[in-house]
C-alpha cells in the first residue's frame, strides 16, 4: 500500500470524527497507540481542522475584540504546534532512512517528507469543505457550480500531491534523493529572539 494512502485515510477519519461534534472545544480522541506514525498523523490533521475553525470565527465582523484576541493568541499556539508535529514527523522519516546510503548523485528535495504530508492535511480539509458548500440547499445553480469546479481542481492536487510524495519516499528509500530535516527555528514565539518580548525585561 502507498504511503499516501494511509496518510490521506487518517486525515479524512480525523476530519469525520472532529464534525460530529463540530466544535473547536471538543475534546481529542486520538485511536491511535501513542507516539505511533499513525497518532501523529491523526494529531495533526486535528489540530489543522480545529485551526481551519479558528480561521473561520477569527473572521466574524462582529466579534468581541477580547475574544479575537483570545483567539489569535490559540491560533499562534495552533501554528507552533503544527510546527512541531511536522518536525516529529519527519524525524520519524529521517530515523527510518538513516542508514540509507544516498547515491553519489543523489539530489535532495526541495520540501520534506513531513512538510509535504501537511499539506496534504490541510488539502483533505479543503476537499471536506468545498464538499459540504457544493451540498448546501441554500445556494444558488451558479454557486454550486463553481463549488464543483473547484472540488474537482482540488481532488486532482490530492491525486497529483499523494503520487508525488509516494515518489519521494521511493525516491529516498532507494538513495535517489537523501533527506535533511531543518528546524523551523521560529523566532517570533521565543522571548529571547522576539525583540518585542526581550525588550521588556
Amino acid at each position: 500500500m502507498e504511503m499516501s494512502h494511509l496518510f490521506n485515510e487518517i486525515f479524512w477519519k480525523s476530519i469525520i470524527d472532529y464534525h460530529v461534534v463540530d466544535s473547536v472545544d471538543a475534546p481529542i480522541n486520538n485511536p491511535f497507540q501513542e507516539k505511533t506514525l499513525e497518532y501523529y498523523l491523526y494529531l495533526k490533521n486535528w489540530i489543522d481542522t480545529v485551526q481551519w475553525h479558528y480561521e473561520d470565527i477569527i473572521r466574524d465582523p462582529n466579534i468581541n475584540p477580547e475574544e479575537a484576541l483570545a483567539l489569535k493568541r490559540k491560533i499562534d499556539k495552533s501554528n507552533q504546534d503544527r510546527t512541531d508535529l511536522v518536525e516529529l514527523i519527519d524525524d520519524y522519516f529521517y530515523n527510518r532512512f538513516q542508514n540509507i546510503t544516498p547515491r553519489p548523485d543523489a539530489i535532495i528535495n526541495t520540501e520534506s517528507p513531513a512538510w509535504a504530508i501537511d499539506r496534504l492535511s490541510i488539502l483533505s480539509l479543503k476537499i471536506y469543505h468545498m464538499e459540504q458548500e457544493l451540498n448546501r440547499m441554500d445556494v444558488t445553480p451558479t454557486h454550486k457550480a463553481q463549488c464543483n469546479t473547484k472540488l474537482t481542481i482540488l481532488l486532482e492536487q490530492k491525486e497529483d500531491l499523494s503520487l508525488a510524495i509516494d515518489q519521494l519516499l521511493t525516491d529516498i528509500e532507494s538513495g535517489k534523493k537523501y533527506m535533511k530535516v531543518y528546524k523551523q527555528m521560529k523566532m517570533y514565539n521565543d522571548p529571547e529572539l522576539n525583540p518585542v518580548l526581550y525588550r521588556k525585561k
